[in-house]
């Protein structure tokens, strides 16, 4: 039987992608940590530093962090927290590709830690602005990094992925599972 399992998020998306691959955490413990980037730091290194950091305490589980950062270039596009902060988004990024950085951490009941970040480039088409509108009209964006879900009514708008469709959305399933087995979940 396997061990118990806890997510350290609060993210619907993660725990609807750990139920994907038949793992249901004992319990959800998110974790409040101060997600300010440090000056200088670089995307790939923001994310995999902030998936170690919402690891809770050992308590006898399997405890999995992650998090997702969409980069143009070095620039992080965080959680989108108005419509014009999406629009401003949607269109950097609207005609060109940009890396999405998702990184993921377990800790195993006796302290071991594994940690891996999967990039994955993804290309959005063209906008015109009848599509950005309504896609900004359907609030989609709202809490999304980048301004928009690549799982949701922004998948008309992918032209190009190369990566981890799962870790775009929020969490690497395969390195995920890799993860655990090598922590020695069964």
């Amino acid at each position: 039987m396997p061990l118990q399992v806890i997510l350290a998020s609060a993210s619907p998306r993660r725990l609807a992608l750990l139920r994907q691959i038949g793992i249901e955490p004992s319990r959800i413990a998110a974790p409040k940590i101060d997600e300010t980037p440090q000056k200088g730091e670089l995307p790939r290194v923001f994310a995999r530093r902030m998936a170690l950091e919402k690891l809770t305490p050992n308590s006898g589980a399997f405890v999995i962090a992650a998090d997702t950062v969409v980069a143009a270039g070095r620039r992080m596009l965080h959680k989108t927290e108005s419509r014009a902060e999406a629009e401003t988004y949607l269109r950097l990024l609207a005609g060109r590709r940009h890396k999405v950085h998702s990184a993921v951490a377990v800790r195993a009941p006796d302290g071991r830690i594994a940690c891996r970040v999967v990039d994955s480039a993804v290309g959005l088409a063209r906008l015109d602005d009848t599509q950005l509108q309504t896609y900004l009209d359907s609030g989609e964006w709202q809490g999304k990094a980048g301004g928009y879900a690549i799982q949701g009514l922004a998948a008309s708008f992918i032209d190009y992925l190369s990566g981890s469709y799962s870790g775009v959305v929020g969490l690497p399933l395969h390195e995920t599972m890799k993860l655990l087995r090598g922590l020695g979940w069964r």
